[in-house]
């Protein structure tokens, strides 16, 4: 028998169709009831519930009850991490899709993957932090330096409200449409709060879109100008 990793299993789950687009309505961030996710895969609540049931023993989303209501969601920022990695995967061995309508535009200008910034602002933050020497990437690393702390603290960053015992404070997460790293982790979460806190975006209904206003990415870009 041999050792490692069970890779066959975990992607036997992912690969279902079905379960595959329950776990890309739950990129967004949000904890979402099997009656919305029936709503979202146009399945039956009961097909959708056996299909929770294997995710959840699987490990990749986690569960839990409030009230008469149960909800579920992506069980970490690892799982939303590999399904990005494979999105960008599918994008470059399969046939593209026509791009149609402002929507999809939308999706690669800005975008939440689980709790931070992804497309193309979510790579250009990345990058503007690397070259400000605010972040330090190394081969298997990445790591906020004493500077990137210092400056984000000047910009009134509430650093020291994040806990570094629940998860990474940063890490690289593979940007599927841009196809290079965007900032995950509790510090591009913080991030992600502080441009919306600050209204320079919003969140669309419903959708993973974080829609800048042509002031608020102005604003955006000269804050890590």
């Amino acid at each position: 028998m041999k050792e490692g990793p069970d890779l066959s299993r975990i992607a036997a789950l992912i690969g279902d169709p079905a379960r595959a687009n329950m776990l890309m309505a739950l990129m967004s961030g949000k904890a979402l009831t099997p009656s919305e996710l029936s709503v979202e895969t146009g399945l039956t609540k009961q097909t959708v519930s056996s299909h929770l049931s294997r995710l959840q023993d699987g490990g990749l989303i986690a569960a839990e009850k409030q009230g008469r209501h149960r909800y579920v969601r992506l069980a970490g920022e690892d799982v939303a991490a590999a399904l990005e990695g494979l999105m960008a995967l599918s994008a470059e061995k399969t046939v593209p899709r026509v791009r149609t309508g402002p929507k999809d535009a939308a999706m690669r200008k800005a975008r939440v993957c689980y709790d931070h910034l992804a497309g193309e602002m979510g790579v250009w933050m990345f990058d503007r932090l690397a070259d400000h020497a605010w972040l330090k990437l190394g081969a298997d690393s990445l790591e906020l330096t004493s500077e990137g702390w210092k400056n984000l603290t000047e910009r009134a960053v509430p650093l020291g409200q994040i806990n570094h015992k629940k998860r990474p404070l940063c890490r690289t997460c593979l940007d599927w449409s841009e196809r290079r790293s965007h900032l995950a982790g509790s510090l591009g979460a913080i991030l992600l709060e502080q441009i919306l806190t600050r209204n320079w975006a919003r969140r669309e209904a419903n959708s993973r879109v974080i829609a800048f206003s042509p002031e608020g990415e102005m604003r955006f870009r000269k804050w890590l100008g």
